[in-house]
C-alpha cells in the first residue's frame, strides 16, 4: 500500500509506502509518479499516529441513546449508586451500547483502547462480558485491553475480590484498583488485593486515585513500595491522580522522579481545575503518559463524544497551552504516549520535542485528517478522516469501512 501525499507530522509532502502492518518507506511526494499496488490519496491531509485512548469506561456507556439528565451526586460512592440504579434500564442492551460506542471510537481515530469493566456484586461478570463481546466483534479494527474493576471498592462488600479473580481467569488483562484510602479505608487491604492478584496472575495494575493533597501522596508512596519490593516497575499505571501536585513543588518533583525510575505510568482524563503533576514535567522526565476519554456520556458525566481528538484540545485547554510545541506534545501523549502504557515495546516519549510513531519499521496504526498544523487540527478537529490499524484501512469519512 502507499499513502500518497501526506505531511507526517505537518512536515513536507511525503508518500509512504506500507508493507503489511509496519511503515516500509518515506520519501518526498512526487505527483508524476504512478505507482502499483492499492494507493490511498491524503490529498495534502496531515499523517499522524491514529489516538491511544488508556483510560474509558466502556461498560457505563449511553453514547447513542437519547440524552438524559444528570442524576448523580458528588463523590465516588454516591455516583456509583446512581450507575447502578440506572445502567440496566436503558433503551438499548448492555452490548449493543459498548459495541456501538467502540465502533464510534474507531471511526474517529482511535486503534488502541484500555477499558475498564466494572466487577462487583451487583453486575457481577456481565459489565465484563459486554466488553469483550466488542472486543472480540473488532479485533481486526483495533487492540483492545480490559481492567477488571472494582469501582465500589474490593472490602466494603463482600464477595467482590472473588469476582476480580474471576474476571482474571476470563481473560482481563489488567487489575484496577481505587482509592485505597477513602473507598475502602484500609489501603493495606486494598492494595493486598490488587498487587496480590496482579502477581498471582501475571497481570499489570491500573489505580485511580481522586484522593486529594496529602491523602493522595500517602497512597500513592504505598504503591511506589509496592512496585519495588514485588519487581514490578513498567507494570503500574496511576489513573487521574488529580491532586500530586498540590503539595509542593519538592514534592511533585520527587513523585516524578520515583515514576520515572519505577517505570509508573500516568493516564489523564484533561481534567478541569485540578493540581496534577505538570504534563510537561512528566514528559521531560521519561514518565509514560497517555490520554483517556473516561465516562462516554453516561450515569456518571454528560460528557465524552468518542473523539480523542477532541479530548486533546481539552488536555490542552485545561493545561493552559498555547505554544504549538506543548500543543503538539499533547498529540504525542495522546496517541503513542498511550500507546506506550499498552505496549512497552513501544518506547516512552523522549521528552517534549518527541513526534513519535512515523518513522521506517513503526507500525502501521495511523490516522490521515485535515489540517494545516497539528496545533490547527487540534483547534478544528476536522472530519475529513482516515484511520489504518495494522496497515489496512478501518474507517473513512467517520464510518467503519467494512
Amino acid at each position: 500500500m502507499l499513502i500518497r501525499d501526506v505531511r507526517p507530522w505537518g512536515g513536507e509532502r511525503s508518500d509512504v509506502e506500507l508493507d503489511g502492518d509496519r511503515i516500509a518507506g518515506i520519501r518526498p511526494h512526487d505527483p508524476a509518479a504512478q505507482p502499483d499496488g492499492e494507493v490511498v490519496e491524503g490529498r495534502g491531509r496531515l499523517l499522524l499516529p491514529s489516538f491511544s485512548d488508556v483510560h474509558v469506561h466502556l461498560d457505563s456507556t449511553r453514547i447513542g441513546l437519547p440524552f438524559r439528565p444528570h442524576t448523580g451526586g458528588p463523590g465516588v460512592w454516591t455516583m456509583m449508586l446512581n450507575d447502578r440504579r440506572n445502567w440496566r434500564d436503558a433503551e438499548v442492551p448492555l452490548p449493543e451500547r459498548v459495541a456501538g460506542t467502540l465502533e464510534r471510537m474507531i471511526a474517529r481515530g482511535t486503534t488502541r483502547v484500555r477499558s475498564y469493566a466494572q466487577v462487583d456484586v451487583d453486575c457481577k461478570l456481565e459489565k465484563l462480558d459486554a466488553v469483550v463481546a466488542a472486543k472480540e466483534k473488532f479485533a481486526a479494527q483495533a487492540e483492545v485491553q480490559i481492567m477488571a474493576f472494582a469501582q465500589a471498592g474490593i472490602l466494603r462488600e463482600e464477595g467482590t475480590a472473588d469476582y476480580l479473580e474471576a474476571s482474571l481467569k476470563a481473560g482481563a488483562e489488567v487489575i484496577g484498583g481505587i482509592d485505597p484510602c477513602t473507598v475502602d479505608r484500609d489501603p493495606k487491604g486494598h492494595l493486598d488485593v490488587v498487587f496480590g492478584l496482579a502477581e498471582k496472575y501475571q497481570v499489570e495494575v491500573d489505580i485511580h486515585l481522586h484522593e486529594p493533597g496529602h491523602l493522595g501522596v500517602f497512597s500513592t508512596d504505598l504503591i511506589l513500595e509496592r512496585t519495588r519490593a514485588l519487581g514490578m516497575q513498567g507494570k503500574v499505571t496511576m489513573s487521574h491522580a488529580y491532586e500530586l501536585g498540590s503539595v509542593s513543588e519538592s514534592v511533585s518533583r520527587r513523585i516524578i522522579d520515583d515514576f520515572a525510575e519505577l517505570d509508573i505510568a500516568m493516564a489523564t482524563v484533561a481534567p478541569a481545575g485540578r493540581n496534577p503533576l505538570s504534563l510537561e514535567a512528566l514528559t521531560e522526565a521519561g514518565v509514560r503518559v497517555g490520554l483517556g476519554e473516561d465516562g462516554q456520556r453516561d450515569y456518571w458525566s454528560p460528557y465524552g463524544n468518542c473523539d480523542m481528538l477532541d479530548r486533546t484540545w481539552q488536555l490542552a485547554f485545561t493545561n493552559n497551552f498555547r505554544r504549538d510545541d506543548l500543543i503538539e506534545m499533547s498529540l504525542a501523549v495522546a496517541t503513542m504516549g498511550g500507546a506506550s502504557i499498552m505496549s512497552h515495546d513501544v518506547p516512552r516519549l523522549a521528552g517534549i520535542a518527541d513526534r513519535p510513531g512515523l518513522a521506517v519499521g513503526d507500525r502501521a496504526d495511523l490516522l490521515l485528517v485535515d489540517g494545516e498544523t497539528p496545533t490547527s487540527a487540534v483547534m478544528d478537529r476536522g472530519t475529513d478522516r482516515t484511520v489504518l490499524h495494522d496497515g489496512v484501512i478501518v474507517a473513512d469519512q467517520l464510518a467503519l469501512v467494512s
